[in-house]
């Protein structure tokens, strides 16, 4: 009896072993399986994030160029109109200035012509 009781206990004791044995396997392959899992959804989440990065870094540098090229246009505008506006008061004021020359000269002229009429008056006894 004690040989049937000790061949049970080490029938039950094997059997026991085998089935935490079979679920320490199952355990393993199911950690096993977590970290390949987690780690392909890591892998997903940088690839997601460097895209996104990306995308807005793309997407800020299209803005900045615009914006450039907006602000050297609206620059170019001023600077043409400045342009236009001071050769506009170049050629006014060139204008005034060349009439302001003939009116004096042609006063100078008469004042020449004057004293010179009287000059000759003055010798002919006029």
């Amino acid at each position: 009896m004690i040989t049937a009781k000790i061949g049970t206990a080490v029938l039950f004791a094997s059997l026991t072993m085998g089935v935490m044995a079979q679920d320490v396997k199952t355990d393993a392959d199911k950690v096993g399986h977590d970290t390949k899992t987690a780690t392909k959804d890591t892998g997903r989440a940088i690839a997601h994030g460097s895209e996104k990065a990306y995308d807005k870094t793309a997407s800020g540098t299209k803005k900045v160029y615009h914006k450039t090229a907006s602000g050297t246009e609206k620059a170019a505008d001023k600077t043409a109109d400045g342009t236009k506006t001071a050769y506009h008061k170049t050629a006014s004021g060139t204008k005034k200035a060349a009439d302001a020359t003939a009116d004096g000269t042609k006063k100078a002229y008469d004042k020449t012509a004057d004293g010179t009429k009287k000059a000759v008056d003055k010798v002919d006894g006029k």
